[in-house]
């Protein structure tokens, strides 16, 4: 072959293209020689292709946040998220109802600190009078009126069967009772000593139940006294959590709520123990003194319950006062529907002025709602907590619409 001809041919060679086979043996044998030469391949080199420069087309674009699988899958993660959530807060539903209970009750011996603050006392030295003070009160109830209380129980119970024979001397009620036998059967209940074996549960079931009270009734104690302790410090960590230029109105509107609920708190208190000092001195003078404590303080503790507890403990008081005499009675239901009308149109008005502004209407629906969800611990709650959902709604919601 001439010299022309081979350059000829190289040329040629050089721009004919390579054909995929040309180049897959071409590959083994040069894998081969750099085998056999020892070279390594080129870095980055995809080794798991046969051809590195097989064109498979171009990435495509990645997955829409809007694909309905990616919807439907964070859905149901963020559902299952929610129950799983759900579930455990319901497990510690109880903590949780201490805790709420405790900061209410902090919340109102807060103006008492307070008032010793006006008086010239620092914070740290008016939280620890406050608490010397409710623990001393305690101590003192408990030494002094529990056991009374207990004894005065037992002494309504043995009388029970006595009040319950007078009670058969009316016609309606003996026409009653031969048709349903009720009285002989409660007296039996009654006489047998099985009444509180039954309502707890038995011997066992009364044990737990009293350290079940007193476990809760502790531990409502303490976290009161903590939360008292650091309340303005609690209330300036929540506070910080608000954006720097919207901090100050929500610190105005934490405080003001944290001042009605505890104006609410001690009107409370104040309220049923107006109720439990009357009721004490009225059965002293109306013959019934050897029940006296007891009965007062179950007047003074079911008037703390919205609406119906006032009523209630009139209703115990009275059927008692008829059951031990028809004119006690009588001059029972005089005295408490008396002193209902002064507590509701001048005690409780004036005690409650300045904690919570709330319409009839509504304390009505919140203690109703309250008492649905959480039994009587969320009638007591209901007022003060629609107190600080009304005041949100006036000062933000009702501001912003009349802004517009």
């Amino acid at each position: 072959m001439s010299p022309d001809s081979a350059a000829a041919a190289d040329e040629a060679a050089v721009a004919e293209p390579r054909r995929p086979a040309d180049d897959a043996a071409g590959g083994v044998v040069n894998a081969a020689d750099g085998g056999a030469a020892g070279a390594d391949p080129a870095p980055g080199a995809d080794t798991w292709r046969s051809d590195p420069d097989q064109d498979l087309g171009e990435p495509g674009a990645p997955l829409s946040k809007r694909s309905p699988f990616l919807i439907g899958f964070f859905a149901g993660l963020g559902l299952f998220l929610a129950w799983w959530l759900g579930g455990l807060i319901i497990s510690i539903g109880s903590v949780l109802i201490q805790i709420l209970v405790a900061l209410f009750l902090a919340a109102g011996l807060n103006p008492a600190v307070e008032l010793f603050e006006r008086r010239g006392l620092k914070r740290s030295w008016a939280v620890l009078t406050v608490i010397v003070v409710v623990v001393a009160a305690l101590a003192l109830f408990l030494v002094a009126f529990v056991p009374v209380i207990s004894d005065q129980v037992a002494a309504i119970t043995a009388n029970a069967p006595d009040w319950l024979d007078s009670l058969q001397r009316n016609r309606q009620i003996q026409n009653f009772d031969q048709r349903y036998d009720v009285i002989s059967k409660v007296k039996a209940y009654l006489a047998d000593g099985k009444f509180a074996s039954s309502l707890f549960g038995g011997v066992l079931g009364i044990g737990l139940a009293v350290l079940g009270v007193l476990a809760n009734t502790f531990v409502v104690t303490v976290l009161t006294l903590y939360f008292l302790s650091s309340l303005e410090k609690t209330k300036n960590a929540l506070y910080r959590l608000a954006p720097a230029s919207r901090r100050g109105r929500v610190s105005k509107l934490g405080d003001e709520i944290i001042r009605g609920v505890g104006g609410y708190v001690s009107g409370a208190f104040v309220v049923a123990l107006c109720a439990g000092i009357s009721s004490l001195v009225f059965l002293f003078v109306v013959g019934l003194g050897q029940y006296a404590v007891a009965l007062a303080f179950v007047v003074a503790l079911l008037d703390v319950i919205p609406m119906i507890g006032a009523t209630l403990g009139a209703v115990i008081v009275t059927a008692i006062g008829f059951a031990t005499d028809p004119t006690i009675g009588l001059v029972c239901i005089i005295f408490y529907v008396v002193y209902q009308q002064l507590e509701n149109y001048v005690i409780y008005p004036r005690v409650m002025s300045r904690s919570v502004d709330i319409p009839g209407a509504m304390t009505v629906i919140a203690a109703l709602i309250g008492a649905a969800l959480l039994g009587v611990v969320g009638a007591l709650l209901a007022i003060p907590t629609a107190a600080a959902i009304l005041l949100l709604t006036r000062e933000v919601f009702v501001r912003r619409q009349d802004a517009r």
